[in-house]
């Protein structure tokens, strides 16, 4: 319920259900139930303005009742724009921020690594990379991610609520439906990865030692001439065979912390970073073989490719063996760690404050119309 209390909003949040989410970059948040209530208290002029508090109450103590709607579960009159607009900002902010990590992890994962390419760990990979080519080379070519980033996420986030609000209507109306989730984030995860994979291939080949592209312009243009158009989506099969698993394994460990740490589903910060930051990093370390296969056909190492003309998979296991497929495990879990913790956190921030000032301008006209 959401109730004013001497200059104070104390926000309620009823029971609600599961959520999920798209990290590497994604986030999904399920249907819940409860409601807000709210009632004014009289307050004087010039009173300063309310500090947004959390406070649980019981759903019936509420003087009045709204519609059933709370923060966890973004209403579904919400406009598409809306779980756009959170889920491209959670996604460039994701990508952007842990941007020299990956390249460190694109390096790592290299089948034939040269010489001033060969790194012991993460934090030995940044020191060499700065010492030897710049202090900017870590984030050299995080300006096409960003591009990409934006609107794939948000595709992911309009997708995933509209086939998630139409399927669970018609298989369980009124409640959370986990197949439901489930088809909605792998439809979403399809377009995501649509429009994602010609900047991972982008950013991957910028990101390689002694990368021979002036820019992305020129990488852009270098992989069309020599390549076809074709190379943009050498690893789109790869991409979402990884994915997947990665949604699901992440998506069920962030929702049984979340009923560890987070039981009433509250905007509760610190709970959705530990949640997602675990969740990433074991959902990363399972799906690191497919990782290593698809910075192999972004890349086209030529080394590798010419020795043995094969598939990917066959490819990394008869150029390294069985650890080859590990290959950069450490940064891939270091990057993606504090990655979907950062993405969860901002989205379900932005989910906090969109529903809490649609309510009070809800509010407001109530107030409005009963003068």
């Amino acid at each position: 319920s959401l109730t004013y209390l001497h200059g104070t909003l104390a926000v309620a949040v009823g029971p609600t259900a599961a959520s999920g989410m798209k990290p590497g970059g994604g986030l999904l948040d399920a249907n819940v139930t409860g409601g807000f209530v709210g009632s004014l208290s009289s307050r004087k002029a010039g009173e300063q303005d309310y500090n947004p508090v959390l406070h649980r109450v019981a759903p019936e103590t509420s003087p009045c009742a709204e519609t059933d709607v709370d923060y966890e579960g973004l209403p579904q009159e919400v406009a598409t724009s809306t779980h756009m607009l959170a889920g491209s900002v959670a996604g460039i902010m994701e990508h952007c921020l842990m941007y020299p990590i990956d390249c460190v992890k694109t390096r790592m994962q290299s089948l034939h690594p040269e010489h001033g390419a060969r790194y012991r760990n993460v934090m030995d990979a940044l020191r060499q990379i700065v010492r030897t080519e710049g202090l900017w080379r870590p984030i050299r070519g995080v300006n096409v991610l960003a591009v990409g980033a934006g609107p794939a996420h948000a595709l992911y986030f309009a997708c995933y609520e509209k086939i998630k609000f139409s399927l669970s209507d018609a298989i369980h109306p009124g409640a959370n439906s986990h197949f439901a989730n489930g088809v909605a984030g792998c439809m979403a995860t399809v377009l995501h990865d649509a429009v994602m994979n010609p900047a991972e291939v982008v950013k991957q080949r910028m990101q390689m030692f002694n990368s021979p592209y002036r820019g992305v312009l020129d990488c852009m243009g270098s992989l069309m001439r020599q390549e076809g158009s074709a190379a943009f989506y050498r690893s789109y099969t790869t991409q979402l065979t990884m994915n997947v698993p990665f949604q699901a394994l992440h998506f069920m460990t962030y929702e049984y912390l979340q009923e560890l740490l987070n039981p009433h589903r509250q905007y509760n910060p610190s709970s959705h970073v530990v949640s997602g930051a675990l969740a990433g990093a074991v959902a990363a370390a399972a799906t690191t073989p497919l990782d290593v296969c698809k910075t192999l056909l972004n890349t086209q190492e030529a080394q590798a490719i010419h020795v043995v003309q094969a598939e990917a998979f066959r490819t990394v296991y008869r150029m390294g063996g069985t650890p080859a497929f590990f290959k950069g495990v450490q940064a891939r879990i270091i990057y993606q760690m504090p990655s979907t913790a950062i993405s969860w956190s901002v989205y379900e921030f932005f989910k906090y404050i969109i529903t809490k000032r649609q309510h009070e301008r809800r509010l407001r006209g109530d107030r409005d119309g009963d003068k």
